[in-house]
C-alpha cells in the first residue's frame, strides 16, 4: 500500500497558471505600495488557488514486479573458432545460474545467428536480434543486457539513444586478447569480361598483427586447373590476371598460405566468379550448292544479333564451263586464301553445309581446317547425300578428323529421328522439347518426320540421333584439342518450316553448337553445387549408369561423402541443409566444383580476432564494460560479480557489473480522499478574506 498526493484541477493546468501569475503580479504590487493586508490577501489567494487545484490523497495498492535482464548468446560462425563454442556455453550456464539467484530478477537469453533463412544477414547482427527480443518489454523493467561474443558486432548503434532503453550494456568476450590471424582481402575484382581476354583482379593479404617484411605465398586455382603459386608481401595489394575461357561463370579461387600460429585458415581463402560474355560469335558457313535448306542455316544464325556470319554458297560448280568471264560470275570473289589460310584460327564455328570437293577449295585448304580442329576449333558438318558420293569431304584431308565413314548408301525413306541410349542422357539433346512425347507408348518423339539419312559407321565418335533403319543420324567426336559434329541428313530444314509439325531445330543447333565451342553446362560428365537459402544443392551429369559419391568440403574444412539421388535423362542430384556461409567444395574423381552458401566474402569472416573496439562506445556510454573470458588455452576467465544498483552512470569495475534495481510495479488499486474541498474550504476561504478586510479597515 502506497500513500501520495495527487492533484485534479476543475480548470485546466493553463489557466490555473495563468491565474497564479496575475494574482502573484497584484499581490507584489500591494506589498511594494507597503498596503495594510497584503500577507492576509495573499495566503486567501493561495488558498483559492489550492482549491481550484482540487488535492487528493491517493492510496494505490501496488504489485511489485520482477526487474528483466537480457543475455545475448553470439551464436555466429567466428564463434566456432579457438573453442569459443564450449566457453560460450560454459559462460551462458554459470552466468544464467547466478542471475536466478538473484531475488526478482526475470532472465531472458536470446540466441543470434550470422546466418538467415534467406542469406540476407551479412555478419552478427546482436544488436538486431535484441531490438526485436525487447519489443513487448517495458524500458522501465530492463535491468540490463549481457553479451557473450567474440566482439566482432556489426550493427553496433552510433548512440545509446538508438537502443530504445536505458540501461547497462556488458559484454563477456569469449576470445584472447593476444589472438592472431592472417586473411585475404579482395579490394578489387571485375564482375564480367569478354571471353578470350583477360580480366585483372586486385587482392591484399593483411594480418591482425603485421610483423616486419612478413612474406605470404598465395595459390590461385581457376577453373579446376593446376594451381599457380605467387610470393607477395603482407599488406601490399597484388594483381592477379584471370583467362575469361568462356561464357557463363569463370570461377577462380586464391588462397593464401597458413601462418604460424593463425588462428583459423578460413578466411585465408576467396571465391570469385567473373561473368563470361562473348563479344560475338564468329561463324564461317560454306554452303556447297543452293538448296531449300541453305536459307534456314542463313536465316537461324543471321537472327541472333551475338553471331558474326560469313556465309559463302558455290552457285554453280567449275565442271559447268560456258565462257563466261570469271568476274561475271560472282559479285565477290570467294577470299579462300584469307578464310582459309590467314585468318582461319579468328573462327569460332565452321559449317559445311551440303560441301563436296569439286576443286573451290584446295586439299591445302582442308588440311588447314582440319589442324585447326586439333588445336581447338569446331567444325558442323551438315551433309546430305553429297556425303556418300565419291566427292565427299570424307575423301579429303578432313576425313582424318570426321567421326563417321560412309558406306556410300543413302536410306531414302520417312522417318521420325530418336534420341539414341546416349542421347537420352546427352546435355544437347537428352532435353529437347518433344523428345520424350507421343506415340503409342509415350516415349516416341513428336516431331515431325525426315525423308534421308546417309548410312554410315561411327569411328572413335558418339552417337546422339538416330534415322531411318535406327541408322546414324547427329554423330559427335573429340579430335585433339578440339570438336567436330556430323549431321547426316539435309531435310532438318523441315523442322524449321513446321513441317508434320516442325521440330526443334533452333534449339538442337545452338546446342550444338555450344558444345562444339566448348561451353560448360553442355558437357557430358559435370559437377556442380549452388545454393539456395542455407540449401546445397549438388548436381552431377554422366552418361554412365553409376557414379562414384561425392565428397564435399565445408568452409570450416570438414569433409562429407554424399550419395546423389538418380533422376532422369543422366542427371543426379542431391540438397543438403547446411548452416555455415562461405565456399563449398564437391569433388568426384577428377571433377570438382564450388558453390557460396551467403556471401563467399562474408563479413563474419572479415575479421575474427576477438576484440572490443567495436562495442566500446556504446558501452561506455550505457556505463557497461567488457570483460575478457578466454585467458590460457582451455581457460576461461572469472565470470564477474553482479551488483543491483538503484543509480548511477559507471556500472561496471574491474570485477563486478551492475545491473540497474528499477522497483517497477503494477497498481491493482486506486483510492482518492478529497484535502481542500467542500465547507472546509469555502470556510477557511472566506475567513481569510475577511480577515484581508479588517486588517485593511483599520
Amino acid at each position: 500500500m502506497n500513500w501520495s498526493i495527487s492533484f485534479i484541477p476543475f480548470v485546466p493546468w493553463p489557466v490555473l497558471w495563468i491565474v497564479a501569475a496575475v494574482g502573484a503580479v497584484l499581490i507584489a504590487l500591494l506589498f511594494w505600495r507597503a498596503r495594510r493586508g497584503a500577507a492576509m490577501r495573499l495566503l486567501a489567494f493561495a488558498a483559492l488557488l489550492l482549491a481550484l487545484a482540487n488535492p487528493h490523497l491517493k492510496q494505490e495498492d501496488r504489485e511489485p514486479l520482477n526487474d528483466i535482464v537480457t543475455v545475448v548468446v553470439d551464436d555466429s560462425q567466428s564463434q566456432t573458432l579457438a573453442g569459443r563454442t564450449k566457453r560460450t556455453e560454459e559462460i551462458r550456464k554459470a552466468l544464467e545460474a547466478r542471475l536466478k539467484e538473484v531475488p526478482k530478477l526475470d532472465v531472458r537469453v536470446v540466441h543470434s545467428n550470422s546466418s538467415s533463412a534467406d542469406n540476407e544477414r551479412d555478419g552478427t547482427m546482436l544488436f538486431t536480434d535484441l531490438g526485436e527480443a525487447l519489443a513487448d518489454v517495458p524500458p522501465d523493467r530492463l535491468a540490463g543486457v549481457v553479451m557473450i561474443t567474440d566482439g566482432q558486432v556489426h550493427d553496433v548503434p552510433e548512440k545509446a539513444a538508438a537502443l530504445g532503453f536505458d540501461a547497462p550494456v556488458h559484454a563477456l568476450l569469449t576470445g584472447k586478447k593476444d589472438e592472431f590471424d592472417r586473411r585475404l582481402e579482395v579490394t578489387a575484382a571485375p564482375r564480367f569480361g569478354i571471353v578470350g581476354s583477360t580480366q585483372t583482379v586486385e587482392v591484399k593479404v593483411t594480418e591482425s598483427k603485421p610483423r616486419e617484411d612478413d612474406i605470404a605465398t598465395l595459390t590461385i586455382t581457376h577453373q579446376g586447373k593446376g594451381p599457380v603459386t605467387k610470393t607477395v608481401r603482407v599488406g601490399d595489394p597484388v594483381e592477379i590476371d584471370v583467362p575469361i575461357d568462356h561464357a557463363g561463370p569463370n570461377i577462380v579461387e586464391i588462397e593464401v598460405n597458413k601462418a604460424p600460429g593463425e588462428l583459423t585458415q578460413i578466411n585465408n581463402r576467396t571465391l570469385l566468379t567473373v561473368e563470361g560474355v562473348r563479344e560475338n560469335l564468329r561463324v564461317l558457313l560454306v554452303s556447297g550448292e543452293p538448296h531449300a535448306g541453305e536459307r534456314t542455316w542463313r536465316n537461324m544464325l543471321k537472327s541472333d544479333a551475338s553471331v558474326d556470319l560469313v556465309h559463302f554458297t558455290i552457285l554453280r560448280p567449275p565442271e559447268k564451263q560456258d565462257g563466261t568471264p570469271i568476274n561475271q560470275l560472282s559479285l565477290i570473289a570467294f577470299p579462300t586464301r584469307e578464310l582459309f589460310q590467314e585468318k582461319l584460327d579468328q573462327f569460332d564455328l565452321i559449317i559445311f553445309d551440303r560441301y563436296q570437293r569439286r576443286g573451290v577449295l584446295p586439299l591445302l585448304y582442308l588440311e588447314n581446317v582440319a589442324r585447326y580442329v586439333e588445336r581447338g576449333g569446331a567444325v558442323l558438318v551438315s551433309s546430305g547425300d553429297d556425303y556418300a558420293s565419291p566427292l565427299s569431304l570424307y575423301r579429303t584431308p578432313l576425313g582424318e578428323i570426321l567421326p563417321a565413314a560412309p558406306s556410300g548408301r543413302v536410306v531414302e525413306k520417312p522417318y521420325r529421328p530418336t534420341l539414341s541410349e546416349l542421347g537420352e542422357k546427352h546435355p544437347v539433346t537428352g532435353d529437347l522439347a518433344g523428345a520424350h512425347g507421343g506415340g503409342p507408348d509415350g516415349k516416341e518423339p513428336t516431331w515431325g518426320r525426315w525423308f534421308r539419312v546417309v548410312d554410315v559407321s561411327p569411328r572413335d565418335a558418339e552417337v546422339l540421333m538416330n534415322g531411318a533403319d535406327g541408322k546414324p543420324l547427329l554423330v559427335i567426336g573429340e579430335r585433339g584439342k578440339g570438336r567436330v559434329a556430323l549431321l547426316l541428313s539435309d531435310h532438318a530444314w523441315l523442322w524449321a518450316r513446321g513441317y508434320d509439325g516442325g521440330g526443334p531445330y533452333s534449339d538442337l543447333l545452338r546446342r550444338l553448337a555450344h558444345w562444339l565451342m566448348k561451353e560448360p553446362e553442355l558437357e557430358e560428365e559435370t559437377l556442380k553445387a549452388s545454393s539456395k537459402g542455407q540449401s546445397l544443392i549438388v548436381e552431377r551429369r554422366s552418361v554412365k549408369d553409376k557414379i562414384d559419391p561425392v565428397t564435399v568440403t565445408t568452409p570450416s574444412g570438414e569433409e562429407m561423402t554424399v550419395t546423389l539421388d538418380k533422376g532422369e535423362r543422366g542427371l543426379w542430384r542431391k540438397t543438403l541443409q547446411v548452416s555455415e556461409q562461405g565456399v563449398y567444395r564437391v569433388a568426384s574423381g577428377k571433377l570438382a566444383g564450388l558453390a557460396t552458401v551467403g556471401k563467399a566474402n562474408t563479413r563474419e569472416f572479415s575479421a575474427v580476432t576477438a576484440s572490443d573496439k567495436s562495442l566500446a562506445p556504446i558501452l561506455e556510454e550505457t556505463g557497461g564494460g567488457a570483460f575478457w573470458m578466454g585467458r590460457a588455452e582451455g581457460e576461461g576467465g572469472d565470470l564477474p560479480r553482479l551488483a543491483m544498483i538503484r543509480s548511477g552512470h559507471v556500472l561496471h569495475g574491474t570485477d563486478w557489473l551492475g545491473l540497474h534495481k528499477r522497483d517497477a510495479y503494477h497498481v491493482k488499486g486506486v483510492r482518492l480522499f478529497p484535502l481542500f474541498s467542500g465547507f472546509l474550504a469555502l470556510a477557511l476561504l472566506l475567513g481569510l478574506l475577511a480577515m484581508a478586510w479588517y486588517r485593511e479597515g483599520r
